[in-house]
C-alpha cells in the first residue's frame, strides 16, 4: 500500500475509533453501564479488576481496545509490512482519534458557549422590553 493510501486509512479508521470510545464513554446511552463501571473502578479489591472497569471510563483508554479490534478486522499496518506496522498503525490510529475527540469537546465547547450567550441576550431583551433594564 502506498503511503498516501496508508494516510487515507489512518485517518479514515479513526473517525469510527473516536467514536465508538466517545459514545461508550461520555453518552447518554452508557451512563448507567459507566456509572457502574465509575464504582467498581475504585471499589474493586484487586488491581486488575480496576484497571479493567476503569478502562470503561476513559475515552483515551478505551481507545486503545477498540484500535485493537480494528487493527483485526481492517490487518491495517503502517508504513511496515511486518508486526512493527500493526504497532506503528495502533499508536497513531489512538493519537488520531483522540485528537478527533479533542477537536470535538472544543466544537461542543463553543456550541454550548454560543447557547448560553443567545439565552442570557434573549433575557436581557425580555426585561428591556418589560422595562426592568434601563
Amino acid at each position: 500500500m502506498s503511503l498516501g493510501v496508508q494516510t487515507a486509512w489512518l485517518f479514515l479508521l479513526a473517525i469510527p475509533i473516536a467514536c465508538i470510545a466517545w459514545t461508550v464513554t461520555h453518552e447518554a446511552i452508557f451512563a448507567e453501564m459507566v456509572t457502574y463501571c465509575k464504582a467498581r473502578s475504585t471499589d474493586c479489591k484487586t488491581l486488575f479488576a480496576r484497571k479493567f472497569f476503569y478502562l470503561f471510563t476513559c475515552e483515551y483508554c478505551f481507545s486503545h481496545y477498540v484500535t485493537a479490534a480494528f487493527l483485526l478486522l481492517t490487518n491495517f499496518r503502517l508504513l511496515l509490512d511486518d508486526w512493527r506496522g500493526y504497532i506503528i498503525a495502533g499508536f497513531a490510529l489512538v493519537w488520531v482519534a483522540n485528537t478527533y475527540m479533542s477537536l470535538y469537546v472544543l466544537i461542543r465547547l463553543n456550541v454550548k458557549h454560543e447557547r448560553i450567550e443567545n439565552e442570557i441576550a434573549e433575557k436581557l431583551e425580555e426585561k428591556v422590553e418589560q422595562g426592568d433594564v434601563k
